[in-house]
Order: C-alpha cells, then sequence, then structure tokens
C-alpha cells in the first residue's frame, strides 16, 4: 500500500513538473527591445571617424553620433558607442551579439551574407584620389598594380567581382585618410575614397586631387544588425530603426545633420586651402597669441577667432576695405566704438574688439537657437548686421520653415537682395549672398585649423615697438582620437 502511495506521489510531480515545462514553452520570450530596456543599454558599433563618431572638446559629436542619439531618445534608451579599429570588427560585434546595432556601415552583397541592413539611408560617389603633378589616371586600367585600398574594405569585394583586370594592393595597417595623406607625399599612386571624406580631406592636403568618379558605383550607407534572413531573429529593433530613418528623410533631419557635418567641406576649393595653409605658416604666428588672449578671457575658442581674422582680413593688420572697415578683424567704426577700440589697425585691441563684438552677437541670438547653429547665426550677424539676421529669420517664419535651423537661414539670407522679400524685411536690403559665403568660408577655415593645431604649442603675443605700431588714433561693431574614415 505504502508502494502504490509513493508511485502515485511521483506521478503527481511527473505531471506538475510537465505541466511547468508545457507551460513555460507557450510564454513568448521577450522582444529585442525589451530585453535591451531589461539591461539598460542599448549597444551600438562604430568606428572613429569624420564621418559616424568622435570626441571634440565638447565631448561625443558626428553625424551617425547624432543619428544614434536621437533615435535612442525616441525609443527611451540609454546608449553606449562602442569604438572599433574597422567596419569588419563592426560587422564582427553584431555578429556575435557584443553589439545590438553597427552605425555608417558600408553596404555590401557579401556583408549582406552576414548581417541585416536596414534600406541605406545615404549614399555618395567613390572618387579616385592621386597626387597633383603626378599623371592623371583617367580608368581603372590605369591604376592596375597602384591602387591600394585601406583595410577591410568592401570596394575591395566590388573590385574582385566586377574588374578582375585591376590589380590592387590592401594596407591592412592603414585606414582611408592615412592612404591619402600618402598620396599626397607622393608615397603611394593613387586610393579611393568617398566624395564626402575627399573634399574633407582636400583641405588638409591641398595637393590631393581627383582623378575620376566610378560609374555607376555609390557608396551606400545602413545600420547593420544581426540576423541574414533568419525567421527567428527578433524584428523588434530593426523594424523601429528603419522607421526612424524614414522619419528622419520625411521631417528633413537627415538633411540638417548632413549639412551641419558635410555642407561646408567643399567652401574653399583647391587654391583657397592652399592660400590658407601658405598664411597659417607665414603670417598666423604674428597674431596667434592675441588670438589665444582674447579667447581665454571671454571663453572662445581662439581658432573660430582666428578663423574671423582670416575670413575678414587674411590677417593683415593694415588691411582695409572700401567701406573703410579695416584691421585683421575688420571692424566699422561704429563697432569699434562701441567695443572701446580706439585704434582698429592695433592688432591686440582688433581682436580684443571683435572678439568681443561677436560674443555680442552671440548673447543677442534668440535662446531657442541650439549649438552649433548658434555660432553660425552670430557669424553671420557679425558680417551682415543682427537686424538683417532677424529679418531673415521672420521671412523664414512666415512660410513655415524653422528660423532657428542654419541649413534654412542659408536659404533665407540670399532673399535679402530681392525686391519681392525686402520689401516684407524691416531693415532692407542686404548682402545675403555675402553672408552666407562668410560663414561657410569661417566654417572651413576653422575645421583645418583644428586640425593643424592639435599638437601645437602656445604661441606668446609679439610685443610692437613703437616703429610697427601705427601712428596716429583712429576712432570709429577632450583627449584626440585618431580619424578614421569609413571602407566602402
Amino acid at each position: 500500500m505504502t508502494g502504490l502511495r509513493e508511485l502515485l506521489r511521483c506521478l503527481q510531480l511527473l505531471t506538475v513538473v510537465a505541466l511547468a515545462l508545457a507551460l513555460g514553452t507557450c510564454v513568448s520570450r521577450p522582444g529585442l527591445l525589451e530585453q535591451i530596456d531589461t539591461l539598460g543599454t542599448l549597444r551600438v558599433a562604430t568606428v572613429n571617424s569624420a564621418s559616424t563618431y568622435y570626441l571634440d572638446a565638447d565631448g561625443p559629436t558626428g553625424f551617425e553620433y547624432d543619428l544614434i542619439r536621437d533615435f535612442a531618445q525616441k525609443l527611451g534608451l540609454r546608449f553606449e558607442m562602442i569604438v572599433l579599429p574597422d567596419q569588419q570588427a563592426v560587422l564582427d560585434a553584431i555578429a556575435n551579439g557584443h553589439a545590438h546595432i553597427g552605425v555608417g556601415v558600408a553596404v555590401s552583397e557579401p556583408r549582406r551574407q552576414r548581417v541585416r541592413f536596414t534600406p541605406p539611408y545615404d549614399e555618395a560617389d567613390l572618387e579616385v584620389v592621386y597626387r597633383v603633378y603626378k599623371h592623371k589616371p583617367k580608368t581603372l586600367a590605369d591604376l592596375s598594380g597602384d591602387l591600394v585600398l585601406p583595410a577591410h574594405t568592401a570596394l575591395a569585394d566590388w573590385l574582385r567581382a566586377n574588374r578582375p583586370d585591376v590589380e590592387f594592393t590592401i594596407d591592412p595597417q592603414a585606414n582611408t585618410e592615412e592612404l591619402m595623406d600618402r598620396v599626397a607625399e607622393g608615397d603611394i599612386a593613387a586610393t579611393i575614397a568617398n566624395a564626402d571624406i575627399v573634399a574633407m580631406n582636400q583641405r588638409y592636403y591641398p595637393k590631393l586631387r581627383v582623378a575620376f568618379d566610378l560609374d555607376n558605383v555609390r557608396q551606400k550607407t545602413a545600420w547593420a544588425m544581426a540576423g541574414n534572413g533568419d525567421e527567428s531573429v527578433d524584428d523588434t529593433l530593426y523594424n523601429e530603426a528603419i522607421a526612424y530613418l524614414e522619419e528622419t528623410k520625411a521631417n528633413g533631419r537627415l538633411h540638417i545633420l548632413r549639412d551641419r557635418y558635410f555642407g561646408h567641406v567643399k567652401r574653399l576649393g583647391f587654391v583657397g586651402g592652399h592660400e590658407f595653409a601658405r598664411q597659417v605658416d607665414n603670417r598666423l604666428h604674428l597674431w596667434e597669441g592675441y588670438f589665444k588672449r582674447a579667447a581665454d578671457e571671454y571663453d572662445l575658442d581662439w581658432r573660430l577667432l582666428a578663423a574671423i581674422g582670416y575670413q575678414e582680413s587674411h590677417w593683415d593688420k593694415n588691411a582695409v576695405s572700401p567701406t573703410t572697415v579695416r584691421g585683421i578683424m575688420m571692424l566699422t567704426r561704429a563697432a569699434a566704438s562701441d567695443m572701446n577700440v580706439t585704434n582698429r589697425r592695433d592688432p591686440a585691441q582688433s581682436i580684443d574688439g571683435g572678439a568681443r563684438y561677436f560674443i555680442r552677437m552671440l548673447k543677442r541670438m534668440p535662446e531657442e537657437i541650439d549649438q552649433p547653429d548658434r555660432t553660425w547665426f552670430a557669424l553671420a550677424a557679425y558680417n551682415v548686421g543682427y537686424g538683417h539676421v532677424m529679418d531673415a529669420r521672420r521671412l523664414l517664419e512666415a512660410r513655415g520653415r524653422d528660423p532657428n535651423l542654419w541649413v534654412n537661414l542659408r536659404d533665407a539670407l540670399p532673399w535679402l537682395t530681392q525686391e519681392r522679400y525686402i520689401a516684407q524685411t524691416r531693415y532692407g536690403y542686404a548682402r545675403g549672398h555675402e553672408a552666407a559665403a562668410y560663414v561657410g568660408n569661417i566654417r572651413a577655415y576653422f575645421d583645418i585649423l583644428t586640425w593643424m593645431t592639435n599638437n601645437r604649442t602656445t604661441q606668446e603675443p609679439p610685443a610692437l615697438d613703437e616703429e610697427e605700431s601705427p601712428a596716429g588714433t583712429d576712432i570709429a561693431e577632450s583627449p584626440s582620437i585618431s580619424i578614421d574614415s569609413p571602407a566602402f
């Protein structure tokens, strides 16, 4: 009898276990977004790149960083940037589960076998670059044997599949930017890069030239996630990412970010970039200490002040315009008077007064204008006047466009030269085209100075003796990191 009771208890226990197991199989596994929310952090894999993610003086920044930050905020998630040496490592991190998403990844068919891509949200031409004064290649066949590509580039897959006649070398230790440096120095003949990255680096390496674009080949950029046709892979994060990227296209946010990071990179051209680099060597050291002193005094980046000074006068303390503005910062009589500048040709007074005048414009901007757009608005006001900038904002507002974005103000400033718009303004005609170009140039000069001066030491201001000082009084407004370029 006892044995029978024990047998019944065993059967009951087995029944309970079986029921529990059965119920367990009926409970759906939480979706990936729910799992990420439980873990607390969205892990984002990327490379250090001028077009993806890097650290500047104000902290993390970059086109892809801003995109993923907005995406995480929309989902209510914290996020962590996992910086990897190249895009192959990004794909590895996605495939092995160390990261949930990879951003700024170039799409290729072999890569589609490993990860799942969102629809591309960006495309760019691919350009062959060579050194000026060298023989200009006209076709890929001309480069056979001389072409060098960076490590883990998807372009290598395309060449192997479509142009097996073109021999090329992969440098496993080099990124795209390093290869462009070596092309500019004459160490290698040519490489291929994204057109945006080429334009950015031509400012730093004026000897770089574009030989030709690859016909019918464009770099397509997307976000990468786990799963490549596996129906068991959860779609929650993937679907949210697609919806977000489509939304950023539709509402103009993607265009705004592209303009913020790349809208000014082609401003100078070869001649302008080369001349600027020459004047950095020849003139900047004369006034660098004054720029740094004013920047420290008013909590500005000295390189921004120097960029303004170059745009205004090419760092010529005796510069005079046809409208009688003069000095390094080209102050008008009224501006100089307001800033208590008694001698506009005195570099110390001019730079200090220009810095204070720029600060005035910066502080006058409406609070709803965020950085970095706030700085670009203030620069436009420095050039064309505060009232005209406000006129352009009002014209934008009347047409249903956000008046607090530089990409919109840049469009509206030229309207101030057109009669049909002038009648709607308070301050009338202004050289709006000039103001828009003015800001674009300064942004480009500022970027170049930032790149050129990362490791330079402070230059003390020179002492001006009596003979050098103009006679008379004229009375009259994070640690650095390596920046890589994304592979094709």
